[in-house]
């Protein structure tokens, strides 16, 4: 009878339809498929039974996190091959259930059974959510802002910086000449020369996070500013930061749901990284509210991640290793669709900058900071834990390197009457 390896290829192959571009390395020691690629390691039995029990990414996400699966060597080579296989076939890829019509397939798959031993599914990580409807209530929303945010203070320190900006940075150069520290700086900047703020303005940032804008729109553009969050731990520390800048006269950090803030109206409004939490079915309330909060004539600066549209829109399904791992709820919508419910809300849009590959970078940034101290992170956040935040940065930033996702920034303004933006006609001073 075969290795286990050459037994875990041959069925691979026979599910994908395709060579497997990878190499495989089982726990009896054996090793099969292409030379010099990437090798995936198979530790256990236990991982096959996680594949076989949740075919598809979730099953290869429960094998990861908990170390069943492992990756010997550069992991973005590794999750490129895959990942890389799987895009660029698109629609000619066959489904499960159209490869297992195929009687050596069912073959080879009984075999697999024989070899993982007794059929029983193992429980997934602790570290998974359990799944549900994504209703976006203010209840669900915080529980799963908490899952996401309250990891603890000190592991995000670990990944992003003294900056602790979590969100897509401004590089000035693709080489990623530049530092973390200041190409956030610099994001940053970008968004409060958008918005034109002013001393005396008032700015509310909507899920403000660990304090980055508030502070640095305070500090150096004279508003007062209002911060967002529903993380009990990110707004400890924001305040924390605002009163070591000596800024609490001009900086508040609630704990609140955007949807009942009701001190408007504001000068200006900032959403970094906060709507992918929204939800489709909501998006309109969403951009309904922000747009109720704001004087005439003032802006709102939406910095959003974006999918590719779907020919069938109808079929977009979330993420199964995001949604069960890193943003339970979060739901991405193109562009397009993003601008559209800005301006049925009463915005009009002005400016639409795509950073798509200034957030592949700020990725690898973070991960190379992680990977760095990975052993401190484990400690803080717990084995799992810091491996699903790997897998999904890494992943992330190669998605967005290949064009499957992007982020934009969208500054839109709540036009007075009978019409005037109070925008400039040709905004150079937006870039320096």
């Amino acid at each position: 009878m075969a290795d286990a390896a050459s037994r875990l290829v041959s069925v691979a192959e026979q599910l994908l339809g395709a060579p497997l571009p990878v190499r495989i390395r089982a726990w009896d020691g054996s090793q099969a498929g292409p030379p010099n690629v990437p090798v995936i390691v198979v530790r256990n039995r236990r991982a096959l039974r996680r594949i076989l029990f949740k075919p598809g990414e979730l099953g290869l996400a429960r094998a990861w996190v908990s170390g069943d699966l492992d990756i010997e060597g550069d992991l973005y080579s590794a999750l490129g091959a895959v990942a890389g296989s799987i895009w660029e076939r698109g629609d000619d890829s066959r489904t499960l259930a159209e490869a297992l019509r195929d009687p050596s397939v069912r073959a080879g798959v009984r075999d697999l059974l024989r070899l993982i031993g007794p059929p029983l599914p193992p429980a997934p990580p602790r570290e998974e959510v359990r799944p549900r409807r994504h209703l976006h209530t203010r209840r669900t929303d915080k529980r799963a802002i908490s899952h996401h945010y309250d990891v603890g203070n000190d592991f995000y320190e670990i990944v992003l910086g003294p900056s602790m900006v979590y969100s897509c940075a401004y590089w000035e150069a693709l080489e990623a000449g530049g530092t973390l520290e200041s190409a956030q700086r610099d994001k940053l900047e970008l968004v409060c020369r958008k918005l034109g703020l002013k001393p005396g303005q008032r700015l509310l940032d909507v899920g403000c996070g660990w304090g980055s804008m508030a502070i640095h729109a305070a500090r150096e553009h004279g508003v007062s500013v209002v911060g967002v969050t529903l993380s009990q731990e990110q707004a400890a520390y924001a305040r924390k930061r605002v009163a070591d800048e000596g800024l609490t006269d001009r900086v508040e950090i609630r704990v609140q749901d955007y949807r009942d803030v009701r001190d408007g109206p504001y000068d200006a409004i900032s959403s970094i990284g906060m709507a992918e939490h929204v939800g489709a079915d909501r998006y309109l309330e969403y951009a309904s509210d922000l747009h109720a909060l704001l004087k005439p004539g003032g802006r709102l600066l939406n910095h959003q991640i974006a999918r590719r549209p779907q020919r069938d829109e109808s079929a977009y399904e979330v993420d199964a290793f995001i949604d069960a791992y890193v943003f339970p709820d979060g739901e991405l919508a193109p562009v397009g669709t993003t601008v559209t419910q800005l301006e049925r809300a009463g915005f009009e849009v002005r400016d639409v900058e795509a950073l798509r590959e200034h957030y592949a970078l700020t990725l690898r940034a973070w991960v190379t900071r992680l990977e760095a101290d990975w052993e401190r992170a484990v400690r803080l956040a717990g084995y799992g834990r810091a491996r699903v935040w790997l897998l999904y940065m890494a992943a992330s930033a190669l998605a967005f390197e290949r064009n499957r996702i992007g982020v934009n920034q969208v500054l839109a303004v709540r036009t007075p009457e009978p019409g005037t933006s109070g925008l400039p006609l040709r905004p150079r001073t937006w870039h320096g």
